[in-house]
């Protein structure tokens, strides 16, 4: 048998009609996964042959559980989890306002943890094991510039991924989590071909920026059997950003 193969599970993905859960989704479909896409409007443009889609506002009240509760009846036999959706609002510090701090923390925390619970709720009625991978980021490490509300929400799923693997693993559902660091994904767009994405590749490691698919493959393994005896852990996808103190000149 395949340890990296995911032939014998279906998956659901939140935040997958673009960027990282994209290619997640795309590559857990590669693995053997049937997999169930979701966004907040429109379909993914490369979902594979055989695949769900799902529309559905996690900020809305019982959006998470409605979430979930569409991916079982779209595929019953669901036992992996991807909770991919985030987003960044942000304002310097200072002009911060409870709205982009709710929405931020709604978004990335709150979703994430409500939709891991439905989900591992649907499994243990079902006596199923599975595994759950959050996408977490560097910057629940390391702060960055003008990232405050950011930085503390992604700092919270990193425990919250810990806390999540502690309390499920009696019911034989493993919780791990990926952290990307800078990522060329819609959201970093506007770094194309400008001085901060050069002071950034002399910063990585491994000379460059991650893309999309660079985050796919740890998400893919941390599901699988292979991954079996690991829980709790976080793997940092970020070409060596965060490993060294000082870049190249």
């Amino acid at each position: 048998m395949n340890a990296f193969s995911l032939k014998s599970g279906a998956a659901l993905v939140t935040g997958s009609s673009q960027g990282i859960g994209l290619a997640i989704a795309q590559a857990i479909h590669a693995a053997g996964a049937r997999v169930v896409f979701h966004g907040k409007t429109d379909p993914a443009p490369a979902m594979p042959a055989g695949s769900a889609w799902l529309t559905g506002d996690l900020l809305a009240k019982d959006g998470a559980e409605k979430l979930v509760r569409d991916a079982f009846a779209a595929a019953p036999d669901l036992n992996l989890l991807v909770c991919n959706a985030g987003s960044f609002f942000d304002a310097p510090f200072l002009e911060m306002d409870d709205e982009r701090w709710d929405r931020t923390m709604d978004l990335n925390v709150r979703a994430n943890y409500f939709v891991a619970q439905a989900f591992a709720r649907e499994l243990v009625a079902r006596e199923r094991p599975g595994s759950i991978v959050t996408t977490c980021s560097t910057n629940g490490f390391q702060s960055e510039a003008d990232s405050t509300a950011y930085d503390t929400s992604k700092g919270a799923l990193v425990m919250m991924t810990r806390s999540l693997a502690h309390s499920l693993a009696p019911h034989r559902i493993r919780v791990n989590g990926i952290a990307p660091g800078l990522i060329h994904t819609p959201l970093t767009a506007s770094l194309k071909g400008t001085p901060q994405e050069t002071h950034y590749e002399k910063k990585i490691l491994l000379g460059r920026l991650g893309s999309a698919e660079d985050c796919a493959g740890a998400a893919v393994f941390l599901l699988s059997s292979a991954a079996s005896y690991i829980t709790g852990q976080i793997i940092v996808v970020d070409g060596g950003l965060t490993v060294g103190q000082i870049g190249r000149l």
